[in-house]
């Protein structure tokens, strides 16, 4: 009777640390190799995903094939499994190994290359043509790499090739509901092969994308056997015995919380962002609304309170409750904070800039200079002290320019860029049902900037409801300015905002890396010209 051992590791590997990575490997291979038959690490677990144009360096493919054999010499007790980029006769391709006591017993080639999105796959690769079964101790595996399984005819090749069980490695990014989707692709996958699939994800962050493990386990008749934590490093034993399989331990959850998966998400994205990166530690300015306020939450859970520092920086129009609200909460979490008023820096500026202003009157220009000030500060501290500065400003803001360059939008990351706004306010109520750290009043207040008198968001925007609406179908989903209007909403509100979305690339273009969570986020999704006189329909209707 065929029996089989199989650990799963769902782990975090860092784009272009081959050295570290390899030594991750090996010690993984050191703890789980006398208990298993076969350990399966991710997609290009040697180099990390994405490398990007890291795969043009020749330097790169020749420490890749070091660390190939390096791994396969190491692999005497049990067979590993590693996704690596590797070169053949000066073509590259997306390859998995199949390495025991220094050999290469298989190789197979990714043969469905992603380029959409924030892929470029084919960008560096060349893709596969043949499909790879691997047996050992008289089970069959049919090898597959990620976007492979999305489609039906790579398992359709395996198939004729009679195998027992589908093996699948991932650097799948995280977004909202992707769990979901993930799982109806295996469940499809399974219902037209009839057998298991064993599906291991990366668990890490790498710049916007994050990777959120997550890895799943079902059985012949396509139900989920085995789910791993989502953004959690792990290792999974996998028993394949007599055509069934078991997982001990990750037992599926009955609920899926897609609140508790965002956040967890931010969270591993600024740990490792601020990590692997080497900052010290973090500085924002927390300003008593809502976006500064999570993002202080989710940077004292990722780093801990001692590596955070807030800082407020009131002028003449920050109310008494903003000052009491951002105290309150900086108290709550434990972290550093600090008030250093912009008046007399502003007043300052203003000194200097009066004669180049003349007559002018006031505006906008005098709202973006106490931003401005509040940037030079920050900016300042993160030179002094080698923190990295967070810019707190989220989706609905970014997309239709409510920030100010050189301002608010200072910073080297930026966790909440791709959050809309009524998502922000979910999920500071999701992160006081682990402890309140953010007052209510921040989340029942009306969202203002507080840069002038009265000042509140609904004044230049519509309400956060439409807004956010209307981005989701122009941005995410394509939707023509007519077809947004049919929809029911406010011709004048949708004609604005798709110009306002329209106009301001050059801002966005500017601002900070920061997480992908929804379907289309601004960065590597969606690659819009800057200097552009395309506006849809808004030209055709004399707009």
């Amino acid at each position: 009777m065929a029996k089989l051992s199989l650990c799963l590791a769902q782990l975090d590997f860092t784009v272009g640390a081959i050295h570290n990575n390899t030594a991750l490997i090996l010690k993984t291979l050191r703890e789980q190799g006398e208990q298993h038959d076969i350990i399966v690490f991710p997609e290009l677990a040697i180099t990390g995903y994405p490398p990007e144009d890291l795969l043009f360096r020749d330097d790169l493919h020749q420490a890749v094939d070091n660390a190939v054999e390096q791994i396969s010499a190491a692999a005497s007790d049990c067979v590993v499994i590693v996704g690596h980029p590797q070169a053949v006769g000066g073509e590259l391709f997306n390859a998995m190994s199949v390495l025991h006591r220094g050999e290469c017993l298989h190789r197979y080639f990714k043969q469905r290359l992603p380029n959409y999105g924030v892929f470029d796959e084919q960008r560096y690769f060349i893709p596969g043509h043949q499909s790879q079964v691997f047996e050992w101790q008289g089970v069959r595996i049919g090898l597959q790499i990620c976007e492979d399984l999305w489609h039906p005819q790579p398992l359709q090749q395996l198939l004729d090739d009679d195998i027992d069980l589908v093996l699948s490695i991932n650097a799948s990014p995280y977004e909202l509901n992707k769990h979901e989707q993930r799982l109806g692709v295996l469940k499809q996958r399974v219902a037209e092969a009839g057998k298991p699939i064993l599906y291991l994800n990366n668990c890490g962050a790498q710049d916007e994308l994050v990777f959120d493990g997550h890895s799943l386990v079902l059985d012949a008749e396509g139900e989920l056997v085995a789910e791993l934590p989502h953004c959690e490093m792990t290792t999974a034993s996998v028993t394949y015995e007599d055509k069934g399989i078991r997982c001990v331990g990750f037992e599926p959850k009955a609920e899926q919380n897609d609140l508790a998966h965002v956040y967890d998400a931010l969270v591993l994205a600024v740990r490792d962002y601020v990590t692997k990166n080497g900052f010290s530690g973090v500085v924002l300015g927390l300003s008593g609304g809502i976006d500064s306020a999570l993002t202080l939450a989710i940077a004292s859970d990722a780093l801990g309170a001692d590596k955070v520092h807030a800082v407020m920086m009131p002028f003449r129009y920050t109310s008494d409750m903003s000052l009491e609200d951002a105290e309150k909460q900086a108290d709550t979490l434990g972290v550093r904070y600090d008030v250093v008023p912009i008046e007399p820096m502003f007043n300052e500026f203003m000194t200097q800039l009066g004669p180049l202003f003349g007559e002018t009157e006031t505006d906008t220009t005098e709202e973006n200079l106490q931003s401005r000030c509040r940037g030079v500060l920050l900016m300042a501290l993160s030179n002094k002290t080698g923190s990295l500065v967070l810019a707190t400003g989220n989706k609905s803001e970014m997309a239709v320019g409510y920030a100010t360059l050189y301002g608010d939008m200072c910073g080297g990351f930026a966790p909440i860029k791709d959050i809309p706004k009524l998502l922000v306010y979910q999920l500071a109520e999701f992160r006081n049902t682990r402890g309140a750290c953010i007052p209510q009043r921040v989340i029942d207040r009306p969202p203002s900037a507080e840069l002038a008198p009265d000042q509140v968001d609904s004044d230049s925007l519509p309400d956060y409801s439409d807004l956010d609406r209307i981005l989701a179908l122009y941005v995410e989903r394509d939707w023509s300015v007519t077809d947004i209007i049919a929809a029911g909403f406010v011709e004048e509100d949708v004609r604005r905002v798709v110009r306002l979305v329209d106009l301001n690339e050059y801002k966005r273009r500017q601002s900070a890396v920061g997480p992908k969570v929804t379907p289309r986020n601004f960065g590597k999704d969606r690659r819009y010209p800057i200097t552009s006189h395309y506006r849809h329909e808004l030209q055709r209707q004399g707009q």
